[in-house]
């Protein structure tokens, strides 16, 4: 791993959710942990689950990306 503190990974990890086109995905949880990032929260679709696993990953410095989100599906 690198010397990137924790508190880096997560803010990084953070602002790569706020500059998604996807607005949802500004409103996840980020935990960290010494070797993993998890990701919390709730999206409408398992797409934007995906996206933001994938937004996060670029940052994560060599830790594991447990994506926890939930998905929920609208009723019409």
């Amino acid at each position: 791993m690198s010397d990137i503190s924790s508190t880096d990974v997560t803010v990084a990890a953070l602002a790569a959710l706020a500059e998604s086109s996807v607005s949802e995905l500004r409103f996840l949880r980020v935990d960290e942990s010494e070797d993993t990032l998890r990701l919390t929260g709730r999206v409408k679709s398992f797409y934007h689950k995906q996206l933001a696993q994938e937004a996060i990953r670029p940052v994560a410095e060599g830790r594991q990306v447990l994506n926890s989100v939930d998905v929920y599906l609208e009723e019409n």
